[in-house]
């Protein structure tokens, strides 16, 4: 069974899923998330001949939680037996030749929260956070159905508020390619779990600054909608066929 968390926006990636039942995140002891485009709630059911746990929304810092509660939803997916994780997120994309309407898998993160799920638990080894292997089915996946699939470094910041400028020019110079409020303590949260990991971003606004345009949380939720379908067809070609115990 594979864990699969939608982010903003993305919740249309249910539909592609024949669901079984559903688990309120209020059954599931976890707290309903305030941010419109956030469903809160877990699906069990299949993506072709998979079971799939789907988290359709999810909690953030920034809403006020701990950084153990935003990342209660990874402990309660992996509770279930999954021993795997896609994780989805809607972010502002920071790289000229990653237009936004495209998709972002993570190679790699920076986590500039200022905190980790893991305060007071053992070190965990980062040094490949995202499943080199899972990579490159999901890059080969996405060359033979010839969608645009970009790889690079995602930033997380704490929010709510979208980052300045100034903010994004330091961002490029740390190696970003996209920045957002999400994913980062999950894959860390999962890593420490055992967890393989993938992670895509919707890439769904220019970041500030790069464009005169104002950041409007209407348009990444909007954006989201209309690029869930690539992110379908990819995951049913990876993980839809084949079985995952």
């Amino acid at each position: 069974m594979i864990g699969i968390v939608l982010g903003s926006g993305l919740g249309p990636l249910a539909d592609a899923v024949v669901v079984e039942r559903e688990v309120s995140f209020a059954e599931a002891g976890l707290p309903a998330s305030s941010v419109p485009g956030h469903a809160g709630k877990f699906l069990f059911g299949k993506l072709g001949e998979t079971s799939v746990v789907l988290m359709k929304g999810r909690v953030h810092l920034y809403e006020g939680h701990s950084p153990r509660l935003a990342t209660a939803g990874v402990r309660w997916i992996a509770a279930q037996g999954c021993k795997e994780i896609i994780l989805t997120n809607a972010a502002g994309t920071l790289h000229p030749e990653f237009p936004p309407g495209t998709w972002m898998m993570l190679s790699d993160h920076l986590n500039l929260t200022g905190t980790s799920p893991l305060e007071g638990a053992d070190f965990v080894d980062m040094s490949v956070a995202y499943d080199a292997a899972w990579r490159d089915q999901f890059r080969a996946a996405a060359v033979a159905a010839g969608m645009p699939l970009h790889e690079g470094v995602y930033a997380s910041l704490r929010g709510p508020q979208y980052e300045t400028p100034a903010e994004i020019r330091m961002l490029r110079t740390l190696g970003a390619d996209a920045v957002g409020m999400s994913t980062v303590l999950e894959t860390i949260q999962a890593r420490s779990l055992g967890m393989k990991v993938a992670a895509f971003s919707c890439l769904t606004n220019w970041a500030a600054g790069i464009t005169p345009a104002h950041l409007d949380h209407h348009e990444v939720l909007e954006t989201g909608k209309q690029a869930a379908q690539a992110m379908i067809h990819l995951l049913q070609v990876v993980i839809g066929k084949s079985p995952s115990a």
